[in-house]
């Protein structure tokens, strides 16, 4: 069985945050075909986007090995989030959450389906993800831009202002 490094984002704003996300890493762990390598600690942040008056975020990233599809990664991914109470269908664009599991990357496929786009389309923007993600895969290339996530976490400091 050929296996692939993936990495995950994961972040909740609502209930008992890091029970939530202890959650889900224990759920990953306990699925087959999944085996969870590391989690990066986990990070609070402002929540970015979405309705105003949100609670701050706990977020964090895990590697994992799979011999799992993209696609049925993602399945599992969007299961899991329902069993922590997320009800996509119900909820308000970037609002509050009590789970959200974004799949980054999956080894060094490049896909663009309906549902489903690896690398994440927002994974070099966003500094609540790249600082995990760092945590985990510091000299990991971004492909998009070429540089390293560390490099990158950097550049998104300075642009805000913030030291290294």
């Amino acid at each position: 069985m050929t296996t692939v490094t993936v990495f995950v984002a994961l972040g909740s704003n609502q209930g008992n945050r890091r029970a939530n996300l202890d959650g889900a890493v224990e759920a990953l762990r306990n699925a087959d075909e999944v085996e969870v390598v590391r989690v990066s600690p986990w990070i609070e942040t402002r929540a970015e986007g979405g309705p105003p008056g949100q609670s701050d975020y706990l977020n964090g990233c895990l590697e994992a090995r799979t011999a799992l599809a993209p696609e049925d990664l993602l399945w599992l991914l969007l299961r899991v989030e329902t069993q922590f109470g997320r009800e996509r269908a119900r909820e308000v664009r970037n609002g509050p959450r009590p789970l959200d599991l974004d799949l980054l990357l999956y080894g060094e496929l490049e896909l663009e389906r309906p549902g489903l786009v690896v690398p994440h389309p927002r994974l070099e923007q966003r500094l609540f993800v790249l600082e995990p993600l760092c945590a985990l895969a510091p000299d990991l290339r971004l492909r998009r831009s070429g540089r390293s996530v560390r490099a990158r976490v950097a550049e998104l400091r300075a642009a805000q202002g913030d030291a290294p």
